[in-house]
């Protein structure tokens, strides 16, 4: 049940891993269980406008490499959602942030969620020492208005361990034992068996990283998103003759087994938190892709939240 590549965290060389083994020791928590359950434990890097540091900004005019055009989809500029500064952003181990530079995100929501073909997107990373300058806007684009944002920490799980929460997750919410899938059976008797203090461990991970950043970089991927992914691939799969016809009645075991291992494939690379009758646009990429600062293979999904 382990997520590649989530050993351990740190921030600005404190282990915040150190830091949650030793709380929970003092809780009485046995240590085996807090390794197992510091598999699936991501720290996220949120961000919230106003603070004394800034580390970016959300809308504003971004600063582009000299003789660079402002990004577009055809014809269409694409605003700039958020520009952060690498260098200034907590480093935390599993997460491949570039070192220094900047990262800018630019999309255009209204026809990202209308189109889904992530053409109306775009992630660009931009070198420490590149000559830039502050970019005109094209005419026709309309500025949203420049917020500087500071930065927080905070804890996240894998849906199947979060709390239940009638609004956003219902995972186990309702389900008898013959209703849920093999997998869901085997996480659960993952969790009873592997995780019993599973509730003091999660209020103990939130309780020191409770950030409640409206834009958050790192942690997991919107469970949305990891929907999408992983149907793709396994449509691909039975398309491309890799394996047999999933029947329909045990398609949805086989979703949620592939949904659970691209959840460890991806990270969220930036997502803004969901506001009711306004879209919000998530920003994934693979672990690899991220550490190799091929930011041009981020995927970007935009939603719109309604009542």
């Amino acid at each position: 049940m382990a997520q590649p590549g989530w050993d351990g965290f740190t921030f600005f060389g404190m282990d915040h891993q150190g830091q949650f083994r030793r709380a929970a020791l003092e809780s009485g928590i046995p240590d085996d269980e807090i390794s197992r359950f510091s598999q699936h434990l991501r720290l996220s890097i949120g961000l919230s406008v106003g603070g004394d540091s800034p580390v970016g900004q959300l809308g504003g005019l971004p600063r582009l490499p000299v003789g660079m055009k402002w990004p577009t989809a055809g014809d269409i500029p694409l605003p700039l959602l958020l520009a952060v500064d690498c260098g200034a952003l907590p480093r935390v181990e599993g997460f491949d942030l570039p070192a220094d530079g900047t990262l800018l995100f630019f999309v255009n929501q209204e026809m990202d969620h209308e189109d889904g073909s992530g053409k109306y997107a775009r992630v660009v990373y931009v070198p420490d020492g590149t000559e830039t300058a502050v970019a005109e806007a094209p005419g026709s684009l309309c500025v949203r208005e420049r917020l500087d944002v500071g930065v927080e920490l905070a804890a996240e799980l894998p849906l199947w361990l979060q709390e239940g929460d009638e609004d956003w997750h219902e995972f186990w919410e309702d389900l008898d034992w013959e209703d849920m899938s093999p997998f869901q059976q085997q996480l659960f008797r993952y969790m009873e068996r592997e995780l019993p203090n599973l509730g003091e461990l999660r209020d103990l991970a939130h309780g020191l990283w409770p950030s409640g950043g409206y834009v958050s970089i790192g942690g997991y991927a919107d469970d949305e998103v990891i929907n999408s992914i992983a149907e793709q691939v396994l449509a691909g799969r039975e398309l491309a003759g890799e394996m047999p016809a999933i029947p329909t009645a045990k398609w949805y075991s086989h979703l949620e087994e592939e949904k659970h291992r691209q959840t460890g494939e991806w990270i969220s690379l930036a997502g803004e938190g969901r506001v009711y009758e306004e879209y919000c646009t998530s920003f994934v990429i693979r672990h690899d892709d991220l550490a190799a600062a091929r930011v041009d293979k981020a995927l970007a999904v935009t939603s719109f939240v309604v009542v």
